[in-house]
Parts: structure tokens; sequence; C-alpha cells
């Protein structure tokens, strides 16, 4: 049984710790038959030992493919199977190569030993690419690139030392096919190891020694191929050793348990193009050029055309490089890094395109805006890195209902854009709604196996002659949001389109940036932003009916925009108040319910504001209102008024901390609160539902921080 890509081998009769340790005992047992190979003499008898010791760490390299294959179930299986094949071969090669040296006395080369060599190679390179494909989550030219540059650097050489020299042997035909045979399959070899080693994917302890077993025979075999054409070549010689060492690490790495995950797709990205792999590649490209230098130096004309060939597929290589390198940093510019949208940059510039488009040829245009329902909270309970996760599925979600055609941007931190290009108003709120049911039909996983339905707030705005600019446009749809939001959330809104719904939403956005700087006044950023989150935090925790809890929200925003009136000098008193001060600071509430009233829709939003500084004792103001007369959202934003006001720090005194707070509501409980709304408010504040003053990031007066999430 698998497990997200653990196997569990339990079952099988082998303990984990045992199967751990598997791998390691059979690579210190091969490095001992090593040391015993080269002490052992050639033959003790009649019977060729050090052949049987060498054949047999050889074939013991196929048989652990296998075991490991069967034990540590690798999904899918047949990369492995070719390469234990593969391996196969290359024991049936060597036993045939040192029975003919050593017991038949025939040396001959090229023999049938070179053909099973020759014949391993094939099989290792499929398998390595079969590997490659599976670990591949996305297509990867850059890495194909580079290894290719290396690759054409390593023919160069190849040629210039072995390849060349040897077609000047005048050797027979066979010998020369056999010896250019090795260097051009290790140069095949190479290529795709190096494809394996600069491409993504998980690099376990397996990974890394199936790296050495292909660096180990590419050394070994590069070496055989100099010793052969300059006839030093001796069975037995210290090449045994690589060659060896190299068959017990893929046999190791085949037993490890990290072997299965080698074949997933996971999200691990390339090997970037460091300071260190960017000079290798440039001193590649540099071969070509010194080695013309030194022959020339040395008064040979020789490889010249082989050399130049080169040097132009490297130039190719390279320019194919770097134009890929501008296409990602344009890409990376315009993109986001989490979700793979379009950045906000990119959709303002293309939006300011469209509309010019819209205006000149008439053609309809739409901008739909949403914002993630109370994401903070998911950040709060789970961790950022759980919704950094609810962001990109929400992006994909998003992405698949819009299609590949229109912009679909991440506007801000948890909000999203999409121009509509083509789309009236009325087929403008139906692709909104489309696009919030498909994120909130199904819950997306945040930790672990722990999953929530996630909704959206969405705000559209068509194209009309008064959003003259791309701008207009957007602040349109953001209004509309901020009524999505205000009407309870897990909603889209269209934004108005004609002048006088224009001017109406110019004079909510006019008391917003008031509440706004009243609270600047009075040194506390972002008050009225989470004193309106905290009246809708309570007023649904009590159950109170959707009208209710819209007008304690809207009322907590607009709460103290009657002390725009007051001068600076009376908020910021640090002394008693006069008569006179007191008096005016006792009408602001009348101020602000007057200016709230002249909005369509608000009039009990503003009366609200009126009671918010009355008591539940009827000491307060300004008409003296006791207990139930006093309407419940006024109740409950005088709660919430009050501890916003005693944990700001103000110009006359230092913010209460948090248990002196709490005292304070605790004493002012039937006297200057409701007590059931108190002990509510409490509540929700040790659940950290309600109590923080911190809107949003950023000024809070900004676009970000002036809606709420």
């Amino acid at each position: 049984m698998r497990v997200a890509g653990v196997t569990s081998v339990e079952n099988r009769g082998i303990p984990i710790e045992k199967q751990h340790h598997l791998w390691i005992g059979y690579l210190v047992f091969g490095l001992l038959s090593i040391v015993v190979y080269y002490a052992l003499p050639i033959f003790v008898g009649t019977v060729p030992l050090r052949v049987v010791v060498y054949c047999a760490v050889s074939t013991s390299a196929a048989l652990a493919v296998w075991w490991g294959v069967r034990r540590n179930k690798p999904d899918p299986r047949a990369p492995w199977t070719v390469l234990g094949v593969g391996q196969l071969i290359a024991a049936l090669a060597d036993t045939t190569f040192y029975a003919s040296h050593y017991v038949l006395n025939e040396t001959n080369y090229p023999s049938l030993a070179d053909v099973f060599y020759l014949g391993h190679y094939p099989l290792v390179v499929v398998g390595l690419l079969m590997l490659i494909r599976q670990r591949r989550a996305a297509r990867d030219l850059p890495s194909l690139l580079d290894a290719a540059s290396l690759t054409v650097v390593a023919g160069l050489l190849s040629w210039v030392f072995v390849i060349g020299p040897q077609t000047r042997l005048g050797t027979p035909m066979l010998v020369e096919m056999t010896s250019l045979a090795y260097p051009s399959m290790d140069l095949v070899l190479l290529l795709v190891s190096l494809r394996l080693l600069f491409g993504g994917g998980r690099r376990d302890v397996s990974f890394m020694l199936l790296t050495f077993w292909l660096a180990a025979t590419l050394a070994a075999d590069t070496v055989y191929v100099l010793q052969r054409l300059s006839v030093s070549y001796a069975a037995g010689n210290f090449l045994d050793a690589v060659w060896l060492t190299g068959n017990l690490a893929l046999g190791a790495c085949a037993l490890h348990p990290s072997m299965g995950r080698i074949a997933q797709a996971v999200d691990v990205p390339a090997l970037r193009l460091s300071w260190p792999r960017l000079g290798f590649l440039s001193a590649g490209a540099l071969i070509g050029p010194v080695m013309l230098v030194v022959q020339h130096a040395h008064g040979v004309r020789r490889d010249v055309p082989v050399i130049a060939a080169g040097c132009a597929v490297l130039f190719a290589l390279t320019a194919t490089r770097l134009a890929g390198l501008i296409v990602d940093q344009r890409s990376l510019a315009i993109t986001d890094s989490l979700t793979g949208l379009r950045s906000r940059r990119y959709f303002e510039a293309r939006l300011a395109d469209e509309v010019a488009r819209a205006r000149r040829a008439g053609r309809p245009l739409g901008v739909v805006i949403l914002d993630v329902d109370r994401f903070k909270s998911i950040n709060d309970r789970f961790g950022h890195p759980a919704g950094d996760r609810v962001l990109v599925e929400v992006a994909n979600r998003l992405r698949a209902v819009a299609g590949p055609d229109r912009v679909l941007a991440r506007y801000g931190g948890e909000e999203f854009a999409l121009i509509a290009t083509g789309v009236d108003a009325e087929n403008l709120h139906r692709l909104a709604e489309r696009l919030r049911h498909g994120v909130a039909h199904h819950p997306i996983a945040v930790s672990g196996r722990r999953s929530m339905t996630v909704t959206l707030s969405a705000g559209t705005a068509a194209f009309a002659p008064h959003y003259g600019t791309a701008s207009a446009l957007v602040s349109a749809a953001d209004r509309a949001l901020y009524l999505a939001k205000d009407l309870g959330r897990d909603r889209a809104v269209a934004g108005g389109t004609s002048l006088t719904e224009h001017r109406e939403d110019v004079a909510v956005d006019y008391l917003n940036q008031v509440a706004d700087l009243v609270d600047l006044r009075v040194a506390s950023p972002g008050r009225s932003l989470a004193i309106a989150e905290w009246a809708r935090t309570v007023a649904e925790h009590l159950k109170r009916d959707p009208g209710e809890i819209r007008t304690a929200h809207r009322a907590g925003r607009l709460l103290d925009v009657g002390m725009i009136v007051l001068p600076d000098d009376l908020l910021t008193e640090s002394g008693p108040l006069t008569d006179q001060q007191w008096h005016l600071l006792q009408e602001h509430p009348d101020s602000g319910a007057r200016m709230v009233r002249v909005l369509p829709d608000h009039g009990e939003v503003a009366e609200v504001i009126r009671q918010h500084h009355e008591r539940w004792d009827g000491a307060g103001y300004p008409a003296g209102l006791t207990r139930e007369n006093i309407r419940i959202e006024a109740r409950i934003l005088s709660v919430c008024d009050a501890w916003a006001a005693m944990r700001a720090d103000r110009p006359h005194r230092r913010a209460l901390t948090h248990e002196q707070a709490v005292r304070e509501l605790r004493s002012g409980r039937g006297a200057r609160f409701d007590p059931a709304l108190v002990d509510a408010f409490l509540t929700l504040l040790d659940k950290r539902a309600v109590g923080d003053l911190t809107a949003g990031p950023g000024s809070p007066v900004s676009r970000e921080s002036s809606r709420l999430s």
C-alpha cells in the first residue's frame, strides 16, 4: 500500500528500519568485494576467482534493481525495468569479456562482449528518458538547451582528442566503427544525464546515487577509449574499480526507500541559472575558439570545419537560451508569482488599451473585481501557507471559468480582477455569478484533511460614457464590490450605469473618506473599518436579521463622520473639557446623522449613528434613551466603539492593556452598556473574532484597507 507517495513495506515482512539500512549494507559489502577483487590472484587453482567476484558484483546491481522494483513499487515501473535489463546486459558483457580474456585467452577487439556493452547503452538512455518524462511537471526548455550546450562542448573535445585521432589510425573498418561507437554512445548518454540533472523533480538520496552511477560510467568509458587509442589498456586496471563502484551506486539507488519517488512529478523547480552554472556554460562556449588558438600556435590546421560547426551550434543554442531568458523575464514582470495569473500592472495597462478601443469601436466592455470573503480568518486559523494554497486554488477555478482568452489578474492580496471584452452589462453580471459559483461549488483543502467552502464577493462595471478612463471603470466596479460586502458578502453587485447612480456612489465614497480622515485626526487609522467589522460579527453572532446586520455594519463605518466639524484642538485636548467643548462634542452624533441621512436608503443607518452614545442606564446623549428604547445596532456599536477607544493610543493617554479594557467593559455592564452585548463581545473576543484594530495592510485610507474583507 502506498500513501502520499511513500511506499509501505511492513506488510511484506521487511520492517522499514531494515529497508533503510539495506542499501547501506549492500553498498558496504560491494565495496569490500571490490577490495577483495584486487587482492585475489586471477586463478585459485583452476577457478578464475577474480573473474567470478567481478561478474558477481556487476550482476548484483541488476538483481538489486529487480529487488527494489519489487519492494519499493515505483510508479511507473517501466523505467526501472528498462534500466535493470540494461544493467543485466552490461553484466553479461562483463562475464563474456573477462571469461574470454582470462579463461579462453582471447583478446580480440572487437569481440562479442563489445556487442553486449554497446547494446546496453540504448536501454540506459531509454530508461533515463522515461524517468525524465515522469519527473517533468511542465516543459523545461532551458534545461534541455543547457544540457545540449555542454554536450556539444563534450562532443568537440571528444572529436579532437578521441574520435578524430581514431579516424586517422588506419585501423580495420570494424575496429574503427567499434571504437567510434563508444564515445558516440557516451555523448548521447551525457546529453540525457545532463537533462536529468538540470531538470526539476526530487533530489533524494536515490537520485544522488543514480547521478553517481552515470558519472562513474561516463568517466570510466572516456578513459577506456583513450587507453584503447594509446594501446595502453590492460584488463584489471583501476577502471574496473570505477565501473564496479558505479554499478554498486545503481544497486543502492534501487534499494533506497526513496527510489519509488524519483519518477514522481512534483512541484520542485529545475536548477536555476546560477552564477556558477552560467560561468560553466560560458567557459564551455569558449572551448572551440581556445582549441583553434592552440592548434594555430602549434601550426596545425586540423579539425577546423568540425570546430567551426560546433561553435555555430553553440552560438545558436546560446542565442536561443538568451531569448528564452528575455521571454521569462517579461513573463515574470506581468505574472503573479503565486497564482500564475496576470499582475495588477499588466491588468491596468491592458484595461487602458481596451477602454480606448471600446470608445473608438463602440463595443461592450466590462470589469469584474472579486474578493475572497473573510480571507483574514483563513490566515489566522490555518496559517499563511494555507492561505496561499487557497489563493492558488481560487485562481485555478477562476481561470477555468473565465477561459484562456480573457485577462484575469491578481489585483491585490486576496482580490482578483477580470477584463471582459464584448460583454454587455447584463451578461457581465451573469459572468460574475459564474465566476463566484465556480469557486464556491466545492470545498477547498486548507490544511491536511481539513477543507472549507470559500466564497467570493464580486462587483461589476460595464463601460459607459461617464466612465471616461480605465481607473473610473475600476472605481465603479470597486464600489459595487464594497456594496456586495456591505450586503453580507457571497454575492455579485452590478455597478451603477446612470449619472444619478454615479453621483450617489460618489457621495458614499466621500463619506467613507471623511470617516478615514476622522480616524487619522484622532490618531486611530483604520478604526471605523474595525468597528464596522466587529459590529457585523456581533450582530451575526446574536443571529439578528440581515437588515440589522447591514445597518450595524454600515453605521459602524460612518460612526464618527460628524466629528469632521469639530476643531482639531478639541480632538487632541489632553486636559478636562470645558462646558463649551463638551457641548460641541455631544453634537457630533446629530451632525453625523444629518450627513448620512442625505444618502438614499440610509435613514436607519443615520438613526443608529445618532443613538450610538446613548447609555443603557439613560445617562447618555443626545436624547437620554434607556435600555431597549435604544436600537440594538446602536447598543452594539456602543460596546465596539468603547473597545476601540480603550485599545488605541490617544494624544492625551496611552492605550489600555487587553486585561484593563476587559475590566472596563465588565464594569460598564448594566450601566453604560447592554449586559448581554458585553457578554457577547467578550465571548467573541476570546475567540479572536473581534478586537483587532488592524483593518488591513497598508494605509487605512488606501483603497485596499478602505474595504472590509
